[in-house]
């Protein structure tokens, strides 16, 4: 993978050292000029859907926040739809809101979501061209796993936005999202470096270490990285 200089910032910002041959350019200068790169100036056009789709999407929207087919309604400050692009080729999809995910109804925000933003931005993507959900649509009391019941609850909402957006590739986060997904009680060590696939529709996911554990065991972004460069290669097979 040949990488830019404002990727090289990001894995830098990661914790990441990237070998860069002697002919190529110093990873310190690559940084150095990437920190004077313009940001982009004109944001990503959101899809204009077909009607159809787009009351589908609505009629999810509120569904979501009316449920109380599990106990964690009761507790929740607000419910945690998803963000981004619903014609994404990536669906990134975690465990379940955090505290401050519930204060602010969106997924992913915080240092593990500034975390996330560096991958993203690492591999070329930008945070608004993917779509990122959770197993989740509540948060769990004190962070705690959720329940199986309580995931059984909430898959419908997760499955339908997958139908929805249809991706090229689900990178799951952590070991809550990629056991839901794929129906296992495997460790998430043993599913890493490996190629899975979500049943209905088809779609091939790869699985790696949640941000938050990145953030407390910064030795294995390196790990993380290696998933991130095996979820790009599957989607360049697919071209």
């Amino acid at each position: 993978m040949s990488l830019n200089p404002q990727q090289l910032r990001y894995l830098k910002l990661m914790d990441i050292d990237v070998y860069v041959p002697r002919h190529g350019v110093p990873v310190a200068a690559a940084i150095q000029a990437a920190a004077t790169l313009p940001a982009r100036a004109v944001e990503l056009a959101a899809p204009v859907l077909p009607a159809s789709e787009q009351d589908t999407w609505e009629e999810l929207r509120s569904a979501v926040p009316a449920c109380t087919r599990c106990g964690l309604h009761k507790e929740r400050t607000q419910t945690v739809f998803g963000v981004g692009n619903p014609r994404a080729q990536w669906m990134i999809i975690g465990e379940a809101p955090g505290a401050e995910e519930d204060r602010q109804g969106e997924p992913f925000v915080g240092r593990a979501g500034q975390l996330l933003n560096a991958m993203l931005a690492a591999i070329g993507l930008k945070r608004e061209e993917v779509y990122i959900a959770n197993i989740m649509k509540c948060r769990p009391p004190q962070n705690r796993d959720p329940k199986p019941e309580e995931a059984a609850a909430c898959a419908p909402f997760l499955q339908k936005q997958i139908e929805l957006v249809q991706p090229r590739i689900i990178l799951a986060l952590g070991r809550i999202a990629a056991q839901n997904l794929l129906h296992t009680d495997t460790p998430i060590g043993r599913m890493r470096g490996q190629r899975y696939e979500y049943p209905d529709p088809k779609v091939p996911v790869v699985v790696t270490y949640h941000p938050a554990y990145l953030l407390r065991s910064p030795m294995e972004k390196r790990k993380a990285w290696a998933d991130l460069q095996m979820a790009m290669a599957i989607l360049r097979e697919q071209a």
